[in-house]
């Protein structure tokens, strides 16, 4: 790898895109990051930030200027929470998204396109028992993906098929599996997971219950940020074309996850459950066998070490903000 190697991050005012401009950017890339917003939680690492709207075919065209490689990350998306309740608006901008970056990545002479496609995209039914069977990537077909988010994400999948086939675009794809950490968005309604639940223990009390969606049986595993951000970048690297699943291989239930934040936190913190509430499919989890043998690699930090980075920055957050009191030091 050059110095002079060009990267465009799109989504980089987000949550994984934010981590990953750092990282391509400490390893001597040069980095234009571009997004409708700029990071919320600190300032990016990348050389040049572009606040531009790719729902629009002439930004797409003015983001893959003069790159080597693009790293695909926008997206409208959220918890399931969003994604559940926002499916028109969810298909309809991250479609023009992907289209348009792709087609101008191709125009623009990119060498290498990776597109970051999702868990969301595997049948609903192989996900209706907590105790799931791990989704291996050839589980895609026959389709059933989730509605809305998961079936623009397969489509996409396709598409970067076609374009390598048809045009060159020597593109890659990574199915991400609920992926984690600090720096992410922990309210307002597009939070996943691992952070509303951060955020609920931060804010209550020794004792106190807190909502939890659903009975909390239901399971996930979840990838810690630095993780998703090695296994990006040794995928870029790598010769494999083909969808692969980028996630931990751990699953746990919503109520142990809870317990785990508690114990994080040193509260003793109850259930409250809201049945009415989404909650997404039964069980989910990855199977990571292509993953070692592709990238003869996989995900390192624990869950209980990732969980605690995170919620020690939501708690930082929420104390900034005055929504709890700042912890005394000596």
């Amino acid at each position: 790898m050059s110095e002079q190697t060009k990267v465009l991050v799109t989504g980089a005012g987000g949550f994984i895109g934010h981590h990953l401009v750092k990282d391509l950017a400490d390893r001597g890339y040069w980095v234009r990051g571009v997004d409708i917003k700029e990071p919320e939680y600190e300032a990016t690492s990348a050389h040049e930030f572009k606040l531009l709207d790719l729902v629009r075919w002439e930004n797409c065209m003015e983001a893959c200027e003069g790159i080597d490689e693009v790293y695909g990350l926008a997206a409208n998306m959220g918890g399931i929470g969003f994604i559940e309740t926002h499916k028109a608006e969810i298909v309809r901008d991250s479609t023009l998204i992907n289209m348009h970056t792709i087609e101008a990545a191709r125009q623009n002479n990119v060498k290498r396109y990776l597109f970051t496609s999702s868990a969301c995209i595997y049948p609903g039914h192989l996900q209706k028992d907590t105790k799931v069977t791990p989704l291996k990537e050839e589980d895609a077909y026959p389709a059933e993906a989730e509605d809305g988010y998961g079936w623009e994400k397969l489509y996409m999948e396709r598409v970067c098929r076609h374009y390598r086939e048809d045009y060159g675009l020597d593109t890659r794809v990574v199915r991400f599996h609920n992926i984690f950490g600090p720096r992410g968005t922990y309210d307002g309604g597009r939070e996943k997971s691992p952070a509303a639940i951060c955020r609920k223990v931060a804010l209550a009390s020794d004792g106190d219950d807190i909502e939890v969606w659903g009975d909390g049986e239901q399971t996930r595993s979840y990838c810690y940020i630095d993780d998703c951000v090695e296994g990006i970048y040794r995928l870029m690297r790598s010769d494999h074309h083909d969808p692969i699943n980028l996630g931990q291989d751990r699953m746990i239930s919503i109520n142990e996850l809870v317990d785990i934040v508690s114990g994080i936190a040193d509260k003793r913190i109850g259930k409250r459950y809201d049945r009415t509430k989404p909650q997404g499919v039964r069980g989910r989890n990855s199977d990571n066998t292509r993953l070692r043998e592709v990238l003869k690699w996989e995900p390192k930090v624990s869950l209980e070490e990732g969980l605690e980075k995170t919620y020690h920055w939501i708690q930082g957050e929420l104390q900034k903000k005055g929504a709890i009191p700042a912890v005394a030091t000596a």
